[in-house]
C-alpha cells in the first residue's frame, strides 16, 4: 500500500455487520456499517479471523497492528482500555485515577475509540448500576451483548437492565 492508501473489509457478526479499515499495515478503524467492501489484504483477513474467533468464545485477546487516531490523551485511555482484561471491567472514574484524569474526559476518549471490540471500550461501565454509554451498534444493548459474551455482567445487574 502506499504511504496513504487504506483498504477496508465488511464482515457479518453477531452484532451487525462491521467494516475493518486499515493504512499501511496498520488497523485504524471498525465501524458498523450497512455498506460492503472487500478490500481484502492480509492484515484485514487476519483481523476478521480474530473477530470470528472473538465472537465464536476462541479469543480473548486481539495482537494485531493497531494505529488509532486520536488525541494524545485518547491513545493513552486506548492503551489503559486494552490493558482490561476480557470478562473484567473497570469504572471511567478508576481510569481517571489511573491517567490522572477527570472521568467525564475518560469517557469522551472512550466514546471516539475508533476501534471498538478490539480496543474494548465497551469493558469501561459507569460507577452506579448503569454501563454508561457506548457508541457503536445500537448504543447500550450493544455493550450488554458484548460484556454478555464475556461473561462480565453479574446477574444482579442483568435483571436491572
Amino acid at each position: 500500500m502506499s504511504a496513504l492508501a487504506t483498504a477496508s473489509v465488511t464482515i457479518a457478526s453477531p452484532v451487525g455487520r462491521l467494516t475493518l479499515t486499515e493504512r499501511d499495515g496498520a488497523l485504524i478503524r471498525l465501524t458498523w456499517s450497512e455498506g460492503s467492501s472487500s478490500d481484502w489484504s492480509g492484515l484485514l483477513r487476519r483481523a476478521s479471523q480474530y473477530i470470528e474467533a472473538y465472537f465464536a468464545g476462541d479469543l480473548k485477546i486481539f495482537d494485531l497492528p493497531l494505529a488509532p487516531e486520536g488525541t494524545a490523551f485518547q491513545k493513552r485511555v486506548y492503551a489503559a482500555m486494552q490493558r482490561i482484561p476480557f470478562g473484567g471491567t473497570r469504572r471511567y472514574g478508576e481510569l481517571a485515577v489511573e491517567l490522572g484524569s477527570a472521568a467525564r474526559a475518560v469517557g469522551g476518549a472512550c466514546g471516539s475509540n475508533p476501534l471498538p471490540i478490539v480496543i474494548p471500550c465497551h469493558r469501561v461501565v459507569a460507577a452506579g448500576r448503569g454501563l454508561g454509554g457506548f457508541s457503536g451498534g445500537t448504543g447500550v444493548s450493544t455493550k450488554t451483548w458484548l460484556l454478555n459474551h464475556e461473561g462480565a455482567l453479574p446477574r444482579r445487574q442483568l435483571a436491572l437492565l
